[in-house]
């Protein structure tokens, strides 16, 4: 009962507003990545209810929101047209989201943990940075491209991000730059007077207000300046199926085809769903909980569990495999959102609009949902990441760069991928620097290992070694080593025996190879011999 009020109080608070946000930003992107995917129209937003309501529902974070994702469009168009039937396909997403169950159950979400910070943070920069790059298009009225294409390497077309900007700029469309302009100016304004507390401006969210100024603009195009106006093609556009009856809304829901179970292409792709989505949904994750207001920390193996639960019902309806988004989650916490209300809400708009209001949303200009992802996207590549990293120090702010580079010239799991690669080879650097210490002062030096030693400290040692001098009386001391490499104990040992050649004086504390023989028995044994 207590949790109950708690959502109620911050869904009339704040949650509602950002339900609201998101929605416009949802609605598009799931049509888009439909068409991008080869899939039906409405697929994508029964993915984006389905992540919305029910996913959101059983997910253990508050403000993740789910839908489809831009990530698996490649993925998905390949799996349909190998399999020729999306009904096939939708076997694939089912057996998918049983894979995920699975790997909650077997707590796969532990994996969130082992992904660097600052490849995190490098991941929502890049994200940030490729939401400006992919949305500056659609606010010059370069609309060819679907909403929701975030590679590098743009497929429908052959272009790229950077080849498709430079277009754009050459032939845009000035009633687009005019909507796009005139909501970016507006949003500024009025979020500038919510955050001085004025209540008006508090209680309604700016990106509302800018779809409706960006929908009354172009219905002035129409009657005034009718060379500027964008209703006239679909393409510039919010484009959502017309639904003249309950029936015609029921038809287009399609069901899987449990046949292509004989088929052995079914399971090879629904593994690589399984492992994509699950990665993407852990990485979504993580972000969200770093851009959390309320530092919430959130489980991922309850995630994975919600997530698979939402690609069978997905399947099951014929909607397209969820994901935690990114892009949703960072709209909806930059909107205001502080519980899963936000995402709830934006579901069940995703299921009224689509039936009672398809209409007025075929009004919205997507120059206007460009100006609210622009946003979006500056707070996430704000400069101010940049210089709060780099005084983390270069073993932090490299990786968060290398991280930025490939999400945003290649995809988002690269990106990752290499990041976080460099990331572990900057705490592998670390650690084999910090394993051993010398410490000299005057003749005499100690020389500490002070942690497990392996071959891999081998020339750090070597190093240490050969800089010694003449005469000095070195201490080395073994006692926080408990595994010392056979490799390094034999450069210990031949150091030890010729050490008086040098005229080196050594001693040993605690040396032992493999925690057992020590460095001083084991010479003694050699003099019995």
């Amino acid at each position: 009962m207590q949790n109950l009020q708690y959502y109620q109080k911050s869904f009339f608070k704040n949650d509602w507003k950002s339900g609201i946000s998101v929605f416009l930003v949802a609605l598009p992107l799931c049509l888009g990545i439909a068409l991008a995917s080869g899939a039906p129209l409405f697929s994508g937003v029964i993915a984006g209810i389905i992540g919305g309501i029910i996913v959101a529902t059983l997910s253990g974070s508050q403000i993740s929101v789910s839908g489809p994702a831009a990530g698996l469009t490649i993925i998905v168009f390949t799996a349909i047209k190998d399999l020729g039937s999306y009904q096939g396909f939708l076997v694939a997403v089912i057996l998918a989201g049983v894979l995920q169950l699975i790997f909650g159950y077997l707590k796969g979400g532990r994996l969130s943990a082992f992904f660097p910070d600052s490849v995190i943070k490098g991941m929502l920069v890049a994200i940030g940075l490729v939401i400006i790059l992919k949305q500056i298009p659609h606010a010059l009225g370069d609309d060819a491209d679907y909403e929701g294409e975030f590679e590098f390497e743009q497929v429908a077309d052959g272009q790229n991000s950077i080849t498709e900007l430079i277009r754009s700029f050459i032939d845009f469309n000035y009633g687009a730059v005019n909507i796009t302009i005139a909501c970016l100016i507006l949003m500024i304004v009025w979020n500038r007077f919510a955050e001085k507390k004025i209540k008006f401006f508090q209680a309604i969210p700016s990106s509302l207000i800018a779809v409706g100024l960006g929908i009354l603009m172009n219905e002035m195009y129409s009657v005034y300046r009718p060379e500027y106006f964008l209703g006239n093609s679909s393409v510039h556009m919010v484009a959502v199926p017309l639904f003249e009856t309950v029936k015609d809304f029921s038809n287009v829901l399609i069901l899987p085809d449990f046949t292509f179970l004989t088929n052995p292409q079914i399971y090879i792709i629904a593994i690589t769903l399984a492992i994509v989505a699950s990665l993407e949904s852990l990485l979504s994750l993580e972000a969200a909980d770093s851009i959390d207001t309320e530092k919430r920390i959130s489980s991922g193996d309850k995630e994975l569990k919600a997530q698979g639960i939402g690609n069978i019902l997905s399947g099951l309806l014929g909607g397209l495999p969820v994901t935690s988004v990114i892009v949703r989650t960072s709209a909806n916490v930059y909107s205001g959102a502080k519980t899963k209300m936000s995402s709830i809400f934006h579901g069940i708009l995703l299921v009224c609009s689509v039936i009672f209001i398809p209409t007025i949303l075929n009004k919205i200009p997507l120059a206007s949902l460009a100006a609210v992802l622009l946003m979006v996207g500056y707070k996430l590549a704000n400069p101010k990441v940049f210089k709060s990293v780099f005084k983390d120090g270069y073993d932090q702010f490299i990786p968060f760069m290398v991280t930025i580079f490939v999400v945003v010239f290649k995809d988002l799991l690269w990106g990752i991928a290499v990041g976080s690669l460099v990331g572990i080879l900057f705490v592998l650097r670390t650690n084999f620097r910090n394993a051993v210490t010398s410490i000299r002062e005057g003749n005499n030096v100690i020389i500490k290992l002070n942690k497990d030693i392996y071959f891999m400290n081998k020339s750090q040692i070597k190093e240490i070694l050969m800089d010694l001098l003449e005469g000095d009386d070195v201490f080395i001391d073994g006692t926080k080593a408990k595994f010392i490499d056979h490799d390094i104990f034999s450069i210990l040992l031949e150091f030890k025996k010729n050490a008086k050649l040098r005229n080196i004086e050594v001693e040993f504390k605690n040396v032992n190879k493999n925690n057992k023989e020590s460095i001083n028995q084991f010479e003694d044994d050699l003099n019995e011999k």
